[in-house]
């Protein structure tokens, strides 16, 4: 019985081989619910097997002149349904890369877009903070964060006490607090 079945699909390709739609059809009929069943299993999708099942029969007849007659019919048609899988696979696979790649570049780019401008909004409410300081606890502030000096430096070079100088420092910071506080929606 399996010779008969050998032999009959041998006929049917051989027909096919030939262009003929009726053995294509059979060979269609006989075949198509192996495919699905096979192409669901790896594509886990109705609509995509049932894609899968009509590329592979059509590559089958668009390759129908080339067909070997002594090599088994269905281990080609599976093999066809196989690789096409796969490509199917892998071009969402890489959809899927490309999207997330897509995404996290525009969202560095926002990101970047967002701490720019804070940092900008940033600079100018600490320099208006410092503008509002009055002029001595400004400078003394100015010595100290901006030109690195120690509080002993700042008092020599001003010739104030050391306690002067940590007592204008901390007020000016307490000052920015509130400033900052007052601001807090910018930042």
């Amino acid at each position: 019985m399996l010779e008969a079945a050998d032999h009959s699909e041998k006929l049917l390709v051989s027909e096919l081989k030939n262009g003929n739609e009726k053995a294509f059809r059979q060979l269609f009929d006989l075949y198509h619910q192996d495919i699905y069943g096979y192409s669901i299993s790896l594509l886990k999708s109705k609509e995509a097997a049932e894609e899968n099942v009509q590329d592979v029969f059509m590559k089958v007849w668009l390759n129908r002149e080339s067909l070997n007659i002594e090599q088994s019919f269905k281990a080609y048609i599976f093999t066809i349904a196989r690789n096409q899988a796969f490509n199917v696979l892998n071009k969402a696979a890489n959809e899927i890369i490309l999207k997330e790649a897509v995404f996290y570049e525009s969202q560095k780019t926002h990101e970047y877009g967002d701490y720019a401008i804070r940092e900008a909004d940033c600079k100018k409410l600490r320099k208006q903070a410092i503008k509002q300081l009055p002029p001595k606890r400004r400078q003394i502030f100015k010595m100290s964060r901006k030109k690195g000096m120690s509080y002993e430096e700042i008092s020599n070079e001003l010739g104030i006490s050391i306690n002067t100088v940590r007592n204008q420092m901390s007020k000016a910071l307490e000052s920015m607090r509130g400033f900052f506080q007052l601001h807090d929606e910018i930042i």
